[in-house]
């Protein structure tokens, strides 16, 4: 079996080296010891969907609290090369781009809205994202970036972009980013102007 499909909280765990593809999904929050469980049983995972809209129950008990903060252990993805969170809460966004949680070996295709991305990273500010998003090489972002020309340099080995503005109209631009993000910003509103 290469993928392992809708796995909720209930996951009791087990090691599946053939499984590439994963996916997960439940009503209830995943928290870090989840996806450390995840990774663990999945040594061999490419491919991470993550589908959750409930924030995480234990992140403000971390934030609060500095000793609890030094217990959680960085989780490392050795395999993965492409993770959509198209569909989650914010929280799951810092979970994987925040440095002090979880670590890629390989170059990453991040799946991601643009407002869970920017609350996320404090508008392409905060230092712990910047490890992490130093190790994407491509991007598929639901939205637009408000400032691409400031923005492409917290992603600074990505060197394609796809943009989606509207659920009705799937619009795709690619593009090469050190010379196009300005003018990708341009023909959105030239699109989007057209569209409606």
């Amino acid at each position: 079996m290469k993928y392992y499909h809708n796995i909720t909280n209930n996951f009791s765990g087990g090691l599946f080296k053939c499984v590439q593809e994963v996916s997960l999904f439940d009503e209830y929050p995943f928290e870090h010891e989840f996806f450390l469980r995840i990774s663990q049983s999945f040594p061999f995972m490419k491919k991470l969907t993550v589908s959750n809209f409930k924030p995480q129950i234990y992140k403000q008990h971390e934030k609060s609290n500095d000793d609890n903060n030094k217990h959680c252990s960085i989780i490392e993805y050795h395999h993965l090369t492409e993770l959509d969170l198209l569909n989650v809460h914010l929280d799951y966004v810092e979970q994987f781009l925040d440095e002090t949680k979880s670590s890629f070996t390989n170059s990453i295709y991040l799946l991601v809205k643009s407002s869970p991305l920017r609350k996320a990273t404090h508008n392409f500010t905060r230092n712990e994202m910047k490890a992490n998003c130093a190790k994407l090489n491509g991007l598929y972002i639901f939205g637009r970036l408000k400032n691409p020309e400031n923005d492409k340099k917290y992603f600074p080995n990505v060197n394609k972009i796809k943009f989606a503005w509207s659920r009705r109209i799937i619009i795709s631009i690619e593009c090469a980013v050190e010379d196009e993000l300005i003018e990708i910003d341009n023909q959105y509103s030239k699109v989007m102007s057209s569209t409606y």
